[in-house]
């Protein structure tokens, strides 16, 4: 996405810095259009300096209200940003060699205490970055170098990430896609460790299809179901086994077939309870977010069938977060994050989605 080019075709007004109001005025911009009834964001966020393109939610352990969105700026000068939830800056971290996308995970031991992380791709220095939450300080030591020994520029550069915290023991893992590979083993999966007081990363697995026409970027886990889950864009959505020692290693499932305008992009696991919920797929080139059962259909987990079409105001949006947690304000339902051309994420509140949901509206 060219943004320096987007941004001279698209207008986006806002009503006072705050944020709560959102007009879209349109024009012939060559970018997906919003339909009218669309849902409004009750918050868009301030603007980045580059490219916003992927969130995440951090969970506060005691104080929900004091959550907060982290959101990538993608750009060789590029960084990570932290935001309140009323979507003001509140943290960063600048200098970043065009950050990707970004997952979040609690409890990961650092020397002899347990801290959150957040993790991003750094696309242009091929690496994976590990930074603690919700203080944002680097516990890395410069990185951790990943698709190592692979050929090709493309082949290299990270840009997909989901962290899987395996249940039955909390290790924590980075399961990594990249801008290009080869048919097979397209995702490279690293457990990370952090006992000596930075956090390096060992590969532990190679998996995973790719068509080879496009990239996958969006990849999503659902550590209570064990699953993980990512984005071929154009062709549909692969399902793998999340937990390497299990050895299961082939596709569990390939959906969103002919659900799309054309791009399949970021995922979103709403979590209803440990078993039930919705997965939310963003469809890039009509603006609206595609919504299966998350425990699959008919007593089958791997066949996710439509279940809705939830148009949004987010313009050809990349990536996508959601928690069912009760935020309050707003959001006591749990909130939904997206990016959106513009340099901006929009905050909704997640009982507006599960109206459209619950009709079942396509």
């Amino acid at each position: 996405m060219n943004l320096t080019n987007n941004m001279k075709k698209l207008t986006i007004c806002f009503s006072g810095l705050g944020i709560a109001t959102l007009a879209l005025l349109s024009c012939d911009n060559g970018l997906a259009p919003v339909r009218e009834d669309a849902l409004k964001p009750v918050v868009v966020t301030q603007p980045l300096p580059h490219d916003t393109d992927d969130p995440a939610i951090w969970i506060h352990p005691t104080d929900s209200s004091k959550s907060i969105i982290i959101g990538t700026d993608k750009d060789s000068d590029g960084g990570l940003y932290a935001y309140d939830l009323e979507g003001n800056i509140v943290n960063q971290v600048t200098g970043l060699r065009r950050p990707n996308n970004v997952d979040v995970a609690y409890g990961l031991h650092l020397g002899d205490t347990l801290v959150d992380i957040a993790v991003l791709t750094e696309r242009e220095a091929g690496k994976i970055r590990i930074f603690s939450l919700p203080d944002l300080n680097v516990i890395d030591d410069g990185g951790i170098p990943v698709f190592e020994g692979e050929v090709g520029e493309d082949e290299t550069a990270p840009m997909g990430i989901a962290l899987y915290t395996r249940p039955t023991d909390s290790v924590i893992f980075a399961i990594v896609g990249r801008k290009f590979g080869p048919v097979e083993d397209y995702l490279w999966q690293y457990r990370l460790d952090g006992t000596g007081g930075t956090v390096h990363g060992r590969v532990v697995r190679k998996f995973g299809t790719f068509s080879g026409q496009k990239e996958i970027e969006a990849v999503a886990v659902d550590n209570e179901l064990g699953y993980v889950y990512c984005s071929d864009e154009g062709v549909g959505v692969r399902k793998y086994a999340a937990d390497p020692d299990l050895g299961i290693d082939e596709e569990l499932a390939l959906f969103a077939q002919g659900d799309m305008a054309d791009d399949h992009e970021g995922i979103a696991i709403y979590k209803s309870n440990d078993s039930t919920g919705y997965l939310l797929v963003s469809n890039q080139q009509a603006n609206t977010f595609v919504v299966y059962a998350r425990e699959g259909t008919n007593g089958d987990p791997h066949r996710h069938e439509l279940l809705a079409e939830v148009p949004v105001s987010t313009i050809e949006c990349d990536g996508a977060d959601v928690t069912a947690v009760n935020l309050g304000g707003s959001f006591p339902d749990g909130l939904f994050v997206a990016m959106s051309n513009g340099m901006t994420f929009h905050y909704y509140d997640w009982r507006d989605l599960q109206q459209w949901i619950d009709q079942g509206k396509k």
